[in-house]
């Protein structure tokens, strides 16, 4: 059975006030290799800094923006003009969209190298993204803990395991309700390569 032919199961998370739905093997064991080797070896990754009370410091992981050619973006300070394409994210994209309420037209690229590397509290919910953004994240290398927590109920919070070749689609009012982060680990963790596909509104 090919890669586009075969059943791809997912679970839709039953949370208040978003629409998410999680692939844990979109993509096969064989492919996920291989699309996390050439990532690892072809991405311009990146060392930004951000402005934290008046410091600027290291943001915590590696970064590239991949995109079509009008999707600047700017995110925790940073303004990012987008990389083109590669064949390989162009192969990711379209495999992710198959089941996707949404064109992706650009990527966000972080590496985790180590269980230091995190991500913190916050809602893809910039401007460039529009109102509802539908946003696609696929996940390479190891596991890492995904958690989210309510804006306004603030016990409600969740978590999932983001695994090797898995896929988390997140849509809907997602972004106004929840935010989400990667904490930091206190068991050692190999690189893990994240891939947050979005639909940019170009001007």
């Amino acid at each position: 059975m090919s890669n586009l032919n075969r059943v791809i199961h997912g679970t839709t998370l039953v949370l208040p006030d978003a629409e998410l739905i999680f692939y844990p093997a979109f993509f096969k064991k064989t492919e996920s290799d291989e699309f996390y080797e050439e990532l690892i070896r072809h991405t311009h990754w990146k060392q930004e800094k951000i402005k934290l009370y008046g410091k600027r410091i290291n943001l915590p992981c590696l970064t590239d923006w991949i995109g079509d050619k009008d999707a600047s973006y700017t995110y925790s300070g940073i303004k990012v003009t987008p990389e083109p394409w590669t064949l390989v994210l162009l192969k990711i994209k379209k495999r992710i969209e198959t089941i996707s309420p949404a064109a992706f037209n650009s990527v966000l690229l972080n590496l985790y190298r180590n269980e230091r590397d995190s991500v913190s509290w916050h809602s893809d919910d910039e401007k460039e993204f529009g109102q509802n953004p539908v946003i696609g994240s696929v996940s390479f290398g190891d596991t890492r803990r995904f958690q989210l927590k309510h804006k306004q109920k603030k016990k409600l919070r969740y978590e999932i395991h983001l695994t090797h070749g898995s896929y988390l689609l997140m849509k809907g009012q997602t972004q106004h309700f929840w935010l989400h982060q990667i904490p930091k680990e206190n068991k050692p963790k190999q690189e893990r390569i994240n891939l947050t596909f979005r639909k940019h509104n170009q001007r």
